[in-house]
């Protein structure tokens, strides 16, 4: 009884608003443009979280097997996937201790979207909130920035009549279309779309791996020295570190406590397109793959492969849209506009968000590597670090324990066993993906730099034929 009435409290809103809806749209258009564009239930939430989680990076995981060598990079596909579904949990936890007390206090979320750094700030403090801020910011940033980077490096497969800081350019004036779409609500036709994208583009990469077969004299010899090791690990923990947006997905579901297996059905789901694409393509190319960290500039041009880059392209839009929506929200509340009704005023107001990704994306075009250091140095603090420490310290207090609307899960041991998860989170993260994987994959970065400099003008092509 204890939980429907929880249920109730957390959800009311949203079920006013649901009803709301249905109220004000009779008519056929109405059900249409609902259907497409108004999405909330377990499904629209899956579905962008599946999608959310693996996008370009697909394209860089049989990158990160010539760095590590099969069985590692099988391992901790495995291993970080996991621990991104408990982190997730984590955030799904927190935000519903958060909702409720506000709830609680009558406060009313019909026309605000809340936040990681709102949950943050509510439950421990200024100083919380700013240090999420500072990191969830970062990492959407370059989240979008390595979007943009990606469009650009697997257009060039297409068409190499223009370089890619040209292409970086041209796409990123089509993802400031997306300044236009209000909310993660509004996501339901393209989350669907983009993950059967994925899905096309992982299991090409896989058929046709292994139709090519392996090429002459094909070497697997990683792991062979510990940058790359630890630089193909963090990558990995990137790939699994995609739940930045994870509030905002929530929120926009009409009843955020139903999200708490949601990621871990999306991992499962990703791992079934991440484990047989990268281990084929690694399997067929072997150490080729350390200088190519696309995977689609070792296959042969085929019709094929041409709607798989033509596939991921509008689905590197999608996650584009995905990693800077929450960037919109925070530039909104900064200049007073997020409340607004006005679809045009709050378009407008979005712009400027664009300009610094646009900059970065021209600055360092190195495609693979940036994921790694973006990994290491930001994704283990905004996804894994904070949210396991800031779990442990909003329920410190014993009152704030039997208080707590969401308990523990009985199997792993209460609250002993929760806060045994959350220190091995910390303290592996911090030691081996921020400490090993953060001196590794800056030491890669660095190297890309001095290879072919800021503002190069084509990362990895190949020289042109006279």
């Amino acid at each position: 009884m204890a939980s429907e009435k929880v249920e109730t409290v957390i959800a009311g809103n949203y079920v006013e608003m649901e009803r709301d809806e249905q109220g004000n749209s009779s008519s056929a258009k109405s059900k249409f443009s609902k259907l497409l564009w108004h999405g909330g239930s377990v499904y629209d939430a899956w579905f962008s979280c599946s999608s959310n989680q693996v996008a370009q990076v697909l394209l860089t995981l049989p990158y990160s097997f010539s760095q590590l060598g099969m069985l590692s990079g099988i391992i901790f596909q495995l291993f970080y996937g996991l621990m991104g579904s408990w982190t997730a949990y984590l955030i799904c936890v927190l935000y519903i201790e958060y909702r409720t007390r506000k709830e609680r206090e009558k406060v009313d979320f019909r026309s605000h979207v809340i936040q990681w750094f709102e949950v943050l700030d509510g439950l421990l403090g200024k100083h919380w909130r700013n240090i999420g801020l500072f990191f969830n910011c970062t990492f959407l940033l370059f989240g979008s920035v390595i979007q943009l980077i990606a469009c650009a490096s697997n257009i060039y497969y297409i068409n190499d009549n223009l370089d890619k800081r040209t292409w970086t350019y041209i796409f990123g004036a089509c993802c400031a279309t997306t300044v236009f779409i209000p909310s993660f609500h509004n996501y339901r036709i393209w989350s669907f779309l983009g993950l059967l994208m994925t899905t096309y583009t992982a299991w090409y990469l896989t058929i046709a791996s292994f139709i090519h077969g392996q090429v002459e004299g094909v070497k697997h010899s990683g792991p062979t020295k510990m940058v790359l090791y630890f630089t193909g690990a963090t990558n990995i923990l990137y790939t699994f570190g995609g739940h930045a947006v994870t509030v905002e997905i929530m929120h926009a579901m009409w009843k955020p406590q139903k999200f708490k297996l949601i990621y871990l059905g999306a991992t499962i789901y990703v791992l079934t397109l991440t484990l047989p694409s990268a281990s084929a393509v690694y399997w067929a190319f072997g150490d080729m793959l350390l200088n190519h960290s696309n995977a689609l500039s070792l296959l042969p041009r085929t019709g094929f492969r041409d709607a798989a880059v033509v596939l991921m392209l509008i689905h590197q839009f999608i996650t584009f849209g995905f990693a800077c929506t929450p960037l919109y929200f925070v530039w909104e509340k900064f200049i007073g506009v997020h409340e607004t009704k006005s679809l045009f005023k709050r378009a407008l107001a979005r712009l400027p968000v664009v300009v610094p990704i646009w900059f970065l994306a021209i600055i360092f075009p190195f495609f693979g590597p940036i994921n790694s250091t973006v990994g290491s140095l930001l994704v283990s603090f905004t996804v894994y670090i904070i949210p396991a420490l800031a779990h442990m310290v909003t329920f410190a207090s014993a009152s704030a324990r039997e208080n707590a609307v969401e308990r523990p899960p009985k199997f792993l041991g209460g609250w002993a066993g929760l806060y045994s998860m959350n220190i091995f989170v910390v303290v592996w993260v911090f030691v081996v993906g921020f400490g090993f994987g953060g001196w590794a994959s800056m030491v890669n970065f660095v190297r890309q730099i001095d290879t072919f400099g800021l503002f190069t003008k084509c990362f990895q092509c190949p020289p042109r034929k006279a």
